[in-house]
């Protein structure tokens, strides 16, 4: 496994489909992200047989609930599931941020807690229809620091605030989505980025999914951003 965890996004609900593109990004020497949909269709057992211990699982829950709850979520998860990253809101708060890293911290796996600042999908106007006034970069920021200064072991963010989050937070792990390849589409994302240049500005691991999930072969698509990601760092 290199130093740069690639995390195939993997959104289908069909098992079988799942299980395909869990083996193709395991042969490339990739990790696999699912979220609440698969969970929901499939269960625990299934997200376990896509990603065994060899496999590193980005479980991405995005928890956001009072303390108590989100901390037996993640405990819950950690002994089922055994992610190596999983996520919760930093909206959420410092107690919530606090109570989610020490349930991780107590449990089976040394899961790390991602805090997601704000959404690829969203830009400032959306940010302002919840009430946020300002541009998205300073959000970030304080979302981020309340994050790390709760415990937290690393942030998402999008690409293009990397390189700010890297210099505030040098040993904070950085784990970017809104990653497309240079001839992709940007589909629903706002605020997208290559690999190369993502890692260039200082992103430690990159979510990317139906670049890869949809390419006609997703292990060559996946191995081919390995490289390049590679290279660049």
């Amino acid at each position: 496994m290199s130093e740069h965890i690639i995390y195939g996004a993997i959104d289908t609900l069909d098992l079988e489909e799942g299980e395909r593109l869990a083996g193709a990004l395991a042969r490339a020497g990739c990790g696999v992200k699912l979220g609440s949909a698969f969970l929901s269709a499939h269960g625990p057992a299934a997200v376990r047989k896509l990603c065994p211990d060899d496999v590193p699982l980005f479980l991405d829950m995005k928890y956001h609930d009072i303390p108590n709850t989100v901390a037996q979520a993640v405990r819950a998860a950690c002994r089922s599931m055994r992610p190596r990253v999983m996520t919760v809101h930093a909206a959420g708060g410092g107690a919530m941020l606090e109570a989610a890293a020490s349930a991780a911290a107590e449990s089976p796996g040394d899961a790390t807690i991602l805090a997601v600042t704000v959404l690829t999908s969203l830009d400032a106007g959306d940010l302002l229809q919840i009430g946020v006034v300002g541009e998205v970069g300073p959000q970030v920021r304080r979302l981020a620091d309340l994050a790390l200064a709760s415990g937290c072991g690393g942030i998402v963010c999008a690409p293009h605030e990397v390189a700010e989050l890297r210099s505030a937070a040098p040993r904070a792990r950085l784990v970017v989505p809104g990653i497309r390849l240079s001839d992709s589409p940007a589909d629903d994302q706002k605020r997208v980025m290559t690999p190369a240049r993502a890692i260039a500005a200082g992103a430690d691991d990159l979510v990317i999914g139906r670049p890869i999930t949809q390419a006609a072969d997703p292990e060559a698509t996946a191995r081919a951003i390995l490289a390049e990601v590679g290279a660049a760092a």
